[in-house]
């Protein structure tokens, strides 16, 4: 059920021609074809295999001499179906009609394909990113979710259908289903990352995330994604710091467990961990996030909600509807609580010396059912403050599925974050 595809060692394959681009896709091809019908990560598509050997064809033709060819040269890619993609329907896991979001191409799309990356389709999200789950499920034990809202795309990278996928996350959309999933899942700082032409959930909080089987292949497509990228060479191992207090206590007993077997490990390599007490008003960053996203959701989808009410899942519906019970003055206040937070949280990085917040990515491992994508609550005030986060695989829960162990850097510091994360992996990987 599970293949490897890390994406470094794979463009690296590719640009060299160690691999033969057009024999890599059909392999890709039948992946998807053996795993697909039980995993659920791709929409449907007729011909999907001839359409992918056209492009990668004429991709060929265009790069023939490797030392000219693009960074994700015949990398196949899974895009969230709230992104716009040229020569693809959108319908956002909705059961809108799809003419309802016909938009130019997606910027980040766009620049993939530019560094040579080949759509290889549009993966399952939940209705409008929201919490109304697709068909997906995790490759790891099928009978449980892959988490959510990017569920196809984690789904995908874990199982190896493809190596690098994009996702979006407004709370918790990329980081918790990677860590559901085995995967790395990163989003930058908040905006770092074009959201041109992306379907929004929340104008303030969505943040563009994508996932990946291994740390280099995530920083080589922060390096091509990221506005103003600048590589970095850190001179010391980060200090971890431990965000004590009603935050931490909301994972679950067997996930806290695996997260102090994680920081003795990180110590044992040399690592120093220091606890802080903070996020102590974690209800209240809870209840402005929410009342922000649903506002939001109600602006963006006045329109669409009026003329296709019916169309709508009954908890996209209800939040639609609590978003137009929050008056702009909320709205403001709620807004205004990201960068107080994002102050409060950075001030305490540099008054104890901390490079990096270190916790558990989700409550514990994936829920078993698909009727609902796991709790969220591990990474609200992390989206809520902008912050670049990235989770990676931390050893496995007592029934086998995977744990996540999550990192967050200060605002803009994304490029030491992953500099960091490469490291703190090969630690976790020993779990």
């Amino acid at each position: 059920m599970i293949f490897p595809a890390p994406l470094a060692a794979t463009t690296s394959a590719l640009g060299n021609e160690q691999i033969n681009l057009l024999t890599y896709l059909d392999d890709m091809c039948d992946r998807l074809e053996e795993l697909d019908p039980l995993v659920h990560a791709f929409l449907p598509e007729a011909d999907r295999r001839a359409r992918l050997k056209t492009e990668a064809t004429a991709l060929q033709a265009r790069f023939p001499d490797p030392v000219t060819r693009p960074p994700l040269y015949g990398i196949p890619i899974g895009v969230k179906d709230v992104f716009p993609v040229d020569g693809f329907s959108t319908q956002a896991g909705s059961h809108l009609p799809p003419e309802v979001f016909v938009a130019p191409e997606a910027a980040c799309v766009r620049m993939l394909r530019a560094a040579g990356a080949l759509v290889l389709g549009k993966t399952v999200t939940t209705e409008f990113a929201y919490f109304e789950p697709g068909p997906t499920r995790n490759p790891h034990h099928l009978d449980h979710t892959p988490g959510g809202s990017s569920s196809g795309s984690a789904a995908a990278v874990a199982a190896g259908i493809c190596p690098l996928a994009l996702g979006t996350q407004t709370i918790g959309s990329t980081i918790r289903p990677a860590a559901f999933c085995g995967i790395v899942g990163f989003k930058a700082t908040f905006g770092r990352i074009p959201r041109a032409g992306l379907i929004l959930c929340s104008e303030s909080l969505d943040h563009v995330g994508y996932f990946t089987q291994d740390v280099a292949g995530t920083a080589l497509v922060a390096s091509l994604l990221c506005r103003d990228w600048h590589p970095v060479t850190p001179a010391s191992l980060p200090v971890l710091g431990v965000p004590d207090g009603p935050y931490l206590a909301q994972a679950s007993t067997e996930a806290l467990d695996a997260f102090e077997r994680q920081l003795a490990v990180l110590q044992k390599a040399g690592y120093t961990v220091r606890r802080v007490a903070t996020l102590g008003d974690i209800e209240a960053i809870h209840h402005s996030h929410l009342r922000l996203v649903f506002a939001e959701m109600a602006q963006v989808h006045a329109t669409w909600f009026e003329q296709y009410v019916s169309l709508y899942r009954p908890r996209t519906a209800a939040a639609i509807r609590e978003g137009r019970t929050v008056n702009s003055e909320e709205a403001t206040r709620a807004r205004e609580g990201r960068t107080l937070l994002r102050g409060t949280l950075e001030s305490l990085m540099t008054r104890e010396g901390i490079d990096v917040w270190v916790c558990p990515a989700a409550p514990g491992p994936a829920p078993e059912g698909i009727d609902s994508t796991g709790s969220p609550i591990m990474n609200f005030p992390w989206t809520y403050a902008g912050m670049p986060a990235i989770t990676v695989p931390a050893g496995r829960a007592g029934n086998g599925l995977p744990l996540g162990f999550q990192c967050i850097a200060a605002t803009l510091a994304d490029e030491y974050l992953l500099a960091w994360a490469g490291p703190i992996a090969e630690v976790m990987a020993s779990l």
